[in-house]
């Protein structure tokens, strides 16, 4: 489980491609705002949810298995229960990371997939550390926990085709 600020950066710098499973297409909603923060910052969000064909700009699928790229990380907006199929099929898909966002938790699932060899990150929302690991939330004056009187570099940009 990645747990620590040097894995947690780690993977915010290497995952770049990020499938959203149960993204939602209304703006007032966490996993909206989430996803569109990460986009905003340069990394390629894939929504997967049944009920919408596009989100923020982007086609979504109905589930991981429908995805026809490569993806680095899964991030869950699911319920607990909802994470051991989402688990199997990360796996399937090879994904490099499965991400449970704020609240969820399900420990057998995430020893699947760790057994699995996937980096598993639980109970944490990748908005909010990317911006308290990358100098988001800094700006606003909030103690990030982290101390340093330099900012990390940011993650590289991926280059647009």
């Amino acid at each position: 489980m990645v747990d620590d600020i040097d894995g947690l950066r780690r993977v915010l710098a290497e995952d770049r491609v990020i499938a959203v499973v149960g993204l939602s297409a209304n703006w007032y909603r966490p996993s909206y705002f989430a996803a569109k923060y990460m986009q905003e910052r340069g990394y390629k969000v894939i929504p997967v949810n049944p009920a919408y064909r596009e989100v923020l700009g982007e086609k979504c699928y109905p589930s991981l298995l429908d995805i026809p790229e490569k993806v680095d990380m899964v991030d869950c907006f699911r319920k607990a229960e909802d994470i051991p199929p989402l688990v199997e099929d990360a796996i399937a898909i090879g994904a490099r990371t499965l991400w449970l966002q704020l609240g969820v938790i399900n420990h057998e699932a995430a020893a699947k997939a760790d057994a699995a060899g996937l980096r598993v990150v639980m109970d944490r929302c990748v908005k909010i550390e990317y911006a308290r690991l990358f100098g988001g939330l800094g700006w606003f004056g909030v103690n990030t926990g982290v101390i340093s009187s330099r900012r990390p570099p940011l993650p590289p940009r991926p280059a647009r085709s």
